[in-house]
């Protein structure tokens, strides 16, 4: 276990949730003196949003790369300043700027953990239109990481309460899953899910893959996909040594879940697998990105524009995230090296 652990949390979208989330948990909470956290942002919104909670804003460091940190300190990368103004900040209101800032945040974090040795990153949220209008065609965090840091496989982890989910496809619109739903797709995420298990402690449990159609297809009658690409792609899996079982209908694995039958689900699309994990931990879900060769961890929630500015958001989610940064970075990263 290192001796010092250097996280970075970035900002996420400046008009969104995160600037305030971050201050309140790095700030806002007692963590081991031995953690050090930057937090990547525009030092401007980090002053104001400090100011709007009552709290005292971070210091300012310029050498991020030292050793002799504070426990938390502000960082704004160079490339952020020649660039952007934030005299029309207003939170609650995103677009173009906003994506720009978003994500040279996220750039200037993952060199971080590449080139200076900090031992992980935690991502506040951000607006993937903001990020697209700013010229950016990553659908999410995850497929920019994977982007930068040259991973060739990624996929989501969320945990939350007694679930833990892993999605087959991501961020795609409804009538684009069928037909992204292969034999190969769904064995590298079985895969990475018994890796993720691993890392996590949770060795040897079973993971249970959802069906995609209702009732597992009912037989080929409500949709094939099940016998012709899911369960030949569990068989394969167990052929190798893994224990999975499945397809399960989706109105069943994650009663069975909650029940202790499976260690992680495997879930064909989004809000299959985020829809019962949100119910039982909207405030406290954590995403753990999968396959990248530094930790990853994200709140499970979005921007909140609504309630932006207004000093209201809970820190829970980002505060559980920092958490499971700290002790997986004490672990050996299965896709590290």
């Amino acid at each position: 276990m290192p001796a010092t652990f250097k996280l970075t949390i970035t900002m996420g979208d400046p008009a969104g949730i995160g600037p305030e989330i971050a201050l309140k948990a790095a700030c806002g909470r007692k963590w081991p003196r031995n953690v050090h956290f930057v937090l990547v942002g525009c030092r401007e919104v980090w002053m104001r949003c400090a100011a709007m909670i009552n709290m005292a804003p971070p210091p300012e460091c310029a050498a991020i790369s030292r050793g002799n940190l504070p426990q938390v300190c502000t960082w704004e990368p160079s490339a952020y300043c020649a660039q952007h103004d934030i005299a029309d900040w207003h939170p609650g209101r995103t677009g173009k700027l906003c994506g720009h800032m978003a994500i040279n945040f996220i750039r200037a974090a993952v060199s971080l953990c590449l080139k200076q040795g900090y031992n992980g990153l935690v991502t506040g949220p951000i607006c993937k239109s903001s990020i697209q209008a700013a010229g950016y065609a990553f659908p999410g965090h995850t497929e920019y990481l994977a982007h930068l840091s040259g991973a060739p496989r990624v996929a989501m982890m969320l945990i939350g309460g007694k679930l833990r989910v892993v999605l087959v496809t991501r961020h795609l619109p409804l009538s684009s899953v069928a037909k992204s739903i292969t034999r190969r797709a769904v064995t590298e995420t079985v895969e990475m899910t018994g890796l993720g298990l691993h890392w996590l402690q949770a060795p040897g449990k079973i993971i249970g893959v959802c069906a995609l159609n209702p009732h597992a297809g009912d037989g080929g009658v409500l949709g094939k996909e099940e016998k012709t690409i899911i369960a030949p792609a569990i068989e394969s899996l167990r052929r190798k040594g893994l224990k999975v079982s499945g397809p399960v209908p989706a109105d069943v694995i994650f009663h069975q879940a909650m029940h202790g039958r499976f260690g992680a689900v495997v879930a064909m699309y989004h809000d299959q697998g985020l829809g019962p994990l949100k119910m039982i931990a909207f405030e406290s879900g954590v995403n753990l990105t999968l396959g990248l060769p530094f930790v990853r961890t994200s709140p499970d929630h979005g921007t909140a524009f609504d309630i932006a500015g207004r000093g209201i958001a809970s820190p829970s989610s980002m505060i559980e995230a920092i958490g499971l940064a700290i002790r997986l970075a004490g672990r050996p990263n299965p896709w590290q090296g």
